[in-house]
């Protein structure tokens, strides 16, 4: 009888071919020559290959985190303030009519 529960499923390994490889140079709008190819090919799988030693952790009854340390985030209330400087921002307009910016018009 085959085992069962997670050593049963064992993941394939995961590796890129070439033409994968290209692809994804492709995709990222990155120019590589050939000989830069064939050099990025075994780094992408050393990668890969780390993943998949990561698959084999068993996680059973570990909670999701965020972070390491609970962090609370501290915040001010949030008070809606107009700042009451309205002249000292319009000082800084080319034109102000009414307490506004005034721009020109474009539609006719």
């Amino acid at each position: 009888m085959p085992p069962s529960g997670p050593a049963a499923i064992a993941p394939a390994e995961m590796s890129v071919t070439s033409q994968q490889v290209r692809h994804i140079a492709k995709l990222a709008r990155i120019a590589m020559s050939d000989e830069e190819l064939a050099r990025l090919e075994p780094e992408l799988n050393n990668i890969l290959g780390w993943v998949d030693q990561l698959a084999e952790v068993n996680t059973d009854g570990v909670e999701p985190l965020t972070a390491v340390i609970e962090q609370k985030l501290r915040l001010r209330d949030d008070v809606v303030n107009d700042g009451n400087i309205r002249d000292e921002v319009l000082a800084n307009a080319p034109e102000a009519q009414h307490g506004f910016f005034a721009v020109p018009k474009v539609i006719e």
